[in-house]
């Protein structure tokens, strides 16, 4: 195999949880790209539907199922229906996720929990149940969505950054238990992303000045600039493909460079 070729996805089955837009959608393209079959859940049809029509604009043909990730039924059924109608599951991207931004002495237990069961339980659940089959293939790639949260704090995220650094130790733990099976377990932190979520936080104000949290993201970010969706395919084809092969239990963070700056002096 040539330096290049290690690189490929060809003959590869990936699936992304919750990509029918937004990152999860990128990575996946990105994966076709790179000669994988994509498969994709989402909590409903309307989702599933939506992200079929996505994939088919850009000529990609991707297998869509409804499927509630934190719901461990419904994973093991996922599963077997994928196995039997596009094949065993080399590739997973725990990409499903939730925040809610509420103070942490007025979050109720039920919205920190709930939160913890979609960006921390459900990642365990997807994994748990790919990793037979990943095993029995004898190769296997799984890559979490983390965050920078899994690193540091920030007003309004508690639920968040305890889900995102459990996802972190997770991963490694991943790595520590599979590692000797041919299972490279990697996460992703993506820093600031310009996506239609977060466009309201970078509209320009009325007087033609940038939006105080655009400005407070530029002054603390070295790249001085929000990353892609697009920023993110490469480190995911990367952390997918065989030139990853001796790359376990890592989190690499794509930030622009946020987590090693301390930001510039007033």
């Amino acid at each position: 195999m040539s330096f290049i070729e290690k690189f490929s996805l060809e003959g590869k089955i990936a699936l992304v949880t919750g990509a029918s837009y937004g990152i999860g959608f990128a990575i996946a393209s990105a994966y076709a790209e790179a000669g994988a079959t994509i498969v994709f859940n989402d909590i409903n049809q309307e989702l599933v539907d939506k992200g079929l029509a996505a994939y088919d604009e850009l000529g990609i043909k991707a297998h869509g199922y409804v499927c509630d990730v934190t719901d461990e039924a419904q994973v093991q059924e996922l599963i077997k229906k994928v196995e039997a109608e596009v094949g065993v599951i080399d590739i997973l991207v725990n990409n499903a996720g939730i925040i809610k931004r509420i103070p942490m002495i007025e979050m109720s237990v039920e919205d920190f929990r709930k939160v913890i069961d979609v960006d921390l339980n459900a990642p365990f659940i997807m994994s748990k149940a790919v990793i037979p089959g990943m095993i029995k293939k004898g190769h296997g790639k799984i890559i979490n969505i983390c965050s920078m949260m899994s690193e540091l704090g920030r007003e309004t995220v508690s639920a968040y950054a305890a889900a995102k650094g459990g996802l972190k130790m997770l991963t490694r733990n991943i790595c520590s238990e599979y590692g000797e099976a041919n299972i490279q377990c990697n996460g992703i932190g993506p820093g600031y992303i310009a996506t239609p979520q977060t466009a309201p936080l970078r509209e320009k104000q009325a007087d033609g000045s940038r939006h105080p949290f655009d400005q407070f993201i530029i002054s603390k970010t070295p790249a001085a600039r929000w990353g892609t969706p697009e920023d993110l395919q490469g480190p995911a084809v990367f952390l997918a493909s065989d030139a990853s092969d001796f790359v376990n239990g890592h989190v690499l963070y794509v930030d622009g460079g946020i987590l090693a700056y301390i930001g510039k002096q007033p």
